[in-house]
């Protein structure tokens, strides 16, 4: 009974083995399947398209004016939220005008923030 036991045991895993085997071969899927290319290669590679640098170029000078021009206005609203403050007893009162010159100035500075992230 024991060796009919053992020998149905090594039946049932060799067949588990072979079929475990067979399904990873014949799986018809690769694991690692390879880069495809882009659907336009053009845009992304300098090489083929010259007109890329120059495009990049003007995209960054025109983001650093952006950035400047937003810096120029956020010093603007950071010195008249420091007139405002210098003026009001800031102790006793803070006064809506305030609070939102200090959230206009939070935006402009995230703006900023990102703009020059890239």
């Amino acid at each position: 009974m024991q060796a009919s036991r053992r020998s149905h045991l090594r039946a049932i895993v060799g067949v588990t083995a072979g079929l475990f085997v067979s399904a990873l071969a014949g799986s018809g899927q690769d694991p690692f399947p390879a880069k495809t290319s882009p659907v336009r290669p053009a845009e992304d590679d300098p090489n083929l398209n010259p007109n890329a640098k120059n495009t990049t170029k003007l995209r960054l000078e025109d983001n650093q004016k952006e950035i400047k021009k937003n810096i120029e206005k956020l010093f603007d609203l950071a010195s008249q939220l420091k007139a405002e403050v210098e003026k009001t007893d800031s102790t006793s009162v803070l006064s809506l005008a305030m609070v939102k010159k200090a959230e206009e100035i939070e935006k402009l500075a995230r703006l900023i923030k990102e703009r020059a992230k890239g």
